[in-house]
This record gives structure tokens, sequence and C-alpha cells, in this order.
């Protein structure tokens, strides 16, 4: 049976090889509102891009050669910057001299970066540095790191920061395969969302290599004092020399992990699938970059009890990173087909009962969107309207939960095998490519529903993606662990307590309880639980956000102390927004939230201090 599995999945790789081959690999012609290139003009193919990193400064310089592709013949191609200096800009491997200029700048857009080129330009030189005001870039001092010794820098492009720290067409349906050559401190080693070295050089000049066509969103860079520990042969962690083995024990499912994904979901076509522990300020539970996940230290509980994080960004290698979302109205096609991909792994590492579990927390989330949001509020569609905003602005956990929800209801209209093969075969279909929702519809037409009108009816694809709210046929989520936790709501007031930290271990059990406390709870009642659990200042990075919530709603001041710690300590935006949207509810909530916010800013990443202002008006 081994030799035959082995044999069955050769003969599905080689296929997916020359599907992969034959699959041109088109642009969206749609419209991105948020990029000034015109692909339809000029379209960049490939980036070489030779920078240096410096830390007194704190800027990026150097240059990044685009290899074009002039369809039009015509004598301009236009580029997005964002707080970026230009320097020059030639033309070809002779470095011709050409005129560039900057149009008005648009808030959060930037400013498009006109170059005159010629009918057979095939490569445009792009000499700049970056400015202190660059979103995408965090520069660490050693203080702000784990280590405390040397500087750290990390990037974050998504949704339109690449460009500024590198002139690029930063649209989603635009990509390109690059090289680079960055020059660092000898002391300190670089990585990219490319393949990258596992130990440090004495040179401080490292290459990479990214053959995979990727959208500009996928660019993504990291300095620091690091070291490098192997899960298996295609997994493995880099993180600061004091928390690598930390990192190594929490993500000992990693190899697994990916094992679970090819067999449900075809093959991992990055080669290796690596993940690099960031410092705290890190805005996001974890980002996907191609080959090297970037992930937030809240992650490492010591119990592995968070490493469901990890599936999700191992789903993006799928959908997202293989096929990504045209424009940022299309973000559920990246975000809700992984948090789907996410449950599956996850129940084919943890088993059913956790599945079932982690499907009641994503309702509960999707609930209490859809309760801050409104009903009829159009952002609770899944395909979203992003004109004339800042695309970060539009993302809540709705296409991640509203999209999760609609394939859960596909899958039960077709049954998990059939939906299997479909799903499959929409990412090898459309390998390497990015679409829109209506791609994706018309795909999901054809080869799912095929004219079967029962069967349409019954899934309700466009009420789901193009209709606020929830439509009624979304699939109940019950957990029979959970039920029980329920019951132990309904009497622990009249029983006490004490011993109910023997009855509800795991992480999701404890969110659970924490999430359905009464609504009148005490100060008392908090207290006794408190004392039985140590919510407070024992639990893991969840249990802390989701207790906190609580404590600062009840004004339970034993918990301030640990709030405020934990709140300069992280800078995951979703979790810092949950705290301080519950702080300022009342003025001497809002006060104290804003004391916090001075303490804790200088730690936060750009866009994390941005999301809070606005909180904080």
């Amino acid at each position: 049976m081994k030799q035959l599995y082995f044999m069955g999945f050769l003969c599905l790789f080689l296929s997916c090889q020359k599907k992969e081959a034959a699959i041109d690999k088109k642009t969206s012609t749609t419209k991105d509102e948020h990029s000034y290139a015109q692909p339809e003009k000029a379209i960049v193919k490939h980036l070489d891009l030779d920078i240096k990193v410096d830390f007194d400064t704190q800027t990026i310089s150097g240059k990044a050669s685009w290899t074009i592709d002039n369809s039009s013949k015509g004598n301009e191609i236009i580029f997005d910057e964002n707080t970026l200096n230009i320097v020059k800009v030639t033309l070809g491997d002779e470095e011709k001299p050409t005129q560039f200029k900057l149009g008005n700048a648009v808030e959060y857009h930037g400013k498009p970066l006109q170059i005159t080129i010629e009918p057979n330009t095939t490569k445009v030189n792009i000499y700049y540095n970056t400015t202190k005001d660059a979103i995408a870039l965090q520069w660490l001092k050693p203080e702000q790191t784990a280590d405390k010794k040397h500087p750290f820098l990390f990037s974050q492009g998504e949704s339109v920061w690449s460009r500024t720290w590198i002139p690029c067409q930063d649209s989603p349906g635009i990509r390109f395969t690059y090289n680079a050559k960055v020059t660092v401190p000898k002391e300190l080693m670089a990585v990219m969302s490319a393949d990258n070295a596992q130990q440090k050089n004495n040179t401080g000049v490292y290459t990479f290599k990214q053959d995979k066509p990727i959208p500009s969103y996928l660019m993504a860079i990291a300095v620091g004092d690091l070291a490098f520990l192997a899960i298996d042969q295609r997994t493995g962690v880099y993180a600061e020399p004091s928390v690598v083995g930390k990192a190594a024990y929490e993500f000992a499912e990693l190899g697994n992990m990916v094992n679970a994904a090819e067999k449900l979901f075809g093959p991992y076509r990055w080669g290796r699938y690596d993940v690099l522990v960031l410092p705290p300020s890190f805005p996001y539970g974890g980002m996907e970059n191609p080959n090297l996940t970037f992930l937030t230290p809240g992650v490492l509980a010591g119990d592995r009890s968070l490493t469901s994080l990890l599936a999700h960004e191992l789903g993006h290698s799928w959908s997202g990173n293989l096929v990504t979302n045209a424009t940022w109205d299309d973000v559920w096609l990246n975000e809700g087909f992984t948090t789907y991909v996410e449950h599956r792994i996850g129940e084919a590492i943890f088993g059913e009962k956790e599945a079932r579990m982690q499907d009641v927390l994503s309702r509960k989330v999707l609930s209490d969107d859809m309760v801050e949001y409104g009903q009829d509020n159009p952002d609770t569609q899944l395909k979203l309207n992003t004109k004339g905003k800042n695309p970060d602005d539009s993302l809540s956990y709705i296409p991640y939960e509203k999209g999760y929800a609609f394939l859960q209801v596909v899958e039960n209209a077709v049954g998990r095998e059939r939906f299997d093969a479909f799903i499959t075969e929409y990412f090898n279909s459309h390998a390497f490519q990015s679409i829109t929702t209506e791609d994706f519809l018309q795909y999901f037409n054809e080869h799912l529903i095929k004219g079967d009108k029962a069967l349409a009816d019954k899934i309700k694809a466009e009420e789901w993606i193009y209709k606020p709210n929830v439509p009624s046929n979304i699939t109940a989520a019950v957990s029979e662990d959970f039920n029980a936790i329920d019951a132990i709501q309904k009497t622990w007031r009249q029983t006490g307590v004490k011993g109910l930290s023997g009855k509800i271990r795991s992480t999701n059990e404890k969110q659970h309880f924490i999430d359905y406390l009464p609504k009148d709870i005490t100060a008392k009642e908090m207290a006794d639980i408190d004392s039985e659990f140590n919510f407070t200042s024992g639990g893991n990075f969840v249990i802390k956000r989701q207790w906190f919530a609580i404590a600062i709603r009840q004004q339970y001041k034993p918990a301030y102390p640990a709030i405020e710690q934990f709140m300069i300590a992280t800078s995951r935006t979703g979790s810092l927004q949950t705290l301080y949207k519950e702080m300022v509810k009342t003025p001497e909530g809002k006060a104290w939230a804003k004391k916090i916010f001075e303490k804790a800013k200088s730690g936060y990443h750009l866009t994390t201090v941005q999301d809070l202002q606005k909180t904080l008006q």
C-alpha cells in the first residue's frame, strides 16, 4: 500500500506540474483602485533587487531593476511609490538615463512614479532609498528585541505598504519573480520571502531567489540576530538565539501540518516552509510570506496550545499565495478559503473534537463582528467595495469567518469528497494566478454547480457573496465539549468555582468559558475565578486577551497592572483593538487607554499606531 500511495502521489504531482507549465500566468485585467499601475500597457515580470540595510540611518538604499513587458510599445510605465526618495532611473543593462516624474499624492496610496521608456525597453532600473516614513518597515532598537543585544528590522507589505520600501506595481493582481542581494551589518542575518540561508555568514551579504511569481504584498524582509533550527527535512524555524529553541518545541507539528495539507489539497509548491518568530511589535498573529511565515511571539505559549495559527498561515500557501485575490475587494478569496483550509488541517492533526470547538469559536467571532458592524452594513458582504479607502480599514474578521461559513455550506451541500476534489482542482487550475470574485463564481458554476438549479438554490452563493448579513442556510456549529461547559455556566454560581480548573483545561475550553461569563459578573466572582484558574498572570496570549476584555468591562482592578503590561508588550492590532475599544466606553477607561497608548506606541508597528489613534479619538 505504501508503494501504491507513493506512485499515486507522484502521478498527482507530475500532473500538477504539467498543468502549471501549461497555465498562462495571466495578470488580472480588473482595475485595482489602490494602484497607479497600468498593467495593460506595461507590466513588471521580474525584479533584481540590490539593497543595503543601514541601521544607523534606519534606511534601505539601492537599486530595483525591473524586467518589464511593454506590450503596448508605449513610452511610459507607471509604478507605485509612497514616501520613497527616487534618486535616478535608467533603462536597460547599459543604464541609459531616462526621465521620471512623480504625480500628486493620494492618502494611503502615495504617488504615481511615471517613467519614460522606449518601445523596445525590457528593463527599468530605479535607484532609491527609503525614508523614516516607510510604513512597511519597523526598525527596532536592541532593547525592543528578545535578546536585547542587536537591532532588528522587519517588513509588513499587506495591503498597500510594499511601495514604501520598494518602488513597485503594488497590486495583488500583478505577479513577478525576484532575485535579491541584501547587505547588512556582519553580526546580523537577512531573510526574505524566498529561499534562505540557514546560518549567518561572515560577509553580511545574503542572496535570495524566488522563482514563483508573487504579488508585491508578499515581498518581505527581516534582519536581525537570527538562529535556525530544523523541524524536518523541509520545515524549520528562525528566531533570536534565546527564542529559537522554544519555537522549535512549540512548532514540532509543523512538518506534519504540511504533509496533512498536501493530502487534502495537493502538493506544496514552494520548496521549503519555514517560520520566523519576530519581536512583539509585529502587528499581526502571522503573515503568510512565501517560504517564510512571519509569526508573533505570542504564539509561544509553551504548551503548543496556539499552533492553530500556523495552520492558517500554512493554508495561505494554497489560498492566497498560490491563488490570490486580484484586488482588495476580493480579499475573502484569500482569507475565507484559508480559514477553511486551516480548519481542515487542524481536524487532520488534532482531531474532530478540536475541529468542532474551533467551529463554535469561529461562529462567535462572526456573530460579534456582525453585531459591531450592523447586519445591513455593506462591509459585512464578502465582496467588498474599498474604493477611496485604506484597504486595511475594511479588513475585519468577516472575510475570514463568513467566507469559511460559506464554504462549509458548499461542503455540506455537495459532500466532503466532492468538495475536496473541487477545491483541489480549483487550486491547481488557478495556480500562480490572481483572480476576482467573479472569476471564482464563473469557475464555481461551471465546475461544481453545472446547471443544477436545486443545488444553486440550496447554496445561495450570490447571497453569501454580494449581500450583507449572514444567510439563513448557515451551518450550525456544535461542540459536545462546549455543551458541557455551557452546563457548568448555568450552575457555578450556586456550586462555586473550586475544582472547575480540572474540568475546563484546554485553551479552547477556557476561552469558551470566559466568552460566556454572565454580563453581571461581580468583582468577587471574578476574583474567585481568577484564584481558581490564574487567568490574570498565568494564561496564554489568547486567554489573557479574552479575560482582560472582561476585566476592563467589569472594572476588575486587580488585573489592571497585568492588562497594562500586556498592552505594552504586544503589537497585535486586532487583539489590542479588542482591549482599547472596551476601555474607551467610559471616560475613566478612555483616559487610561490614552495613558497606556503613550507609553506603548514607540513599540507598536506604525499600522497599529494608525488604527489605535482612530479608536482613541
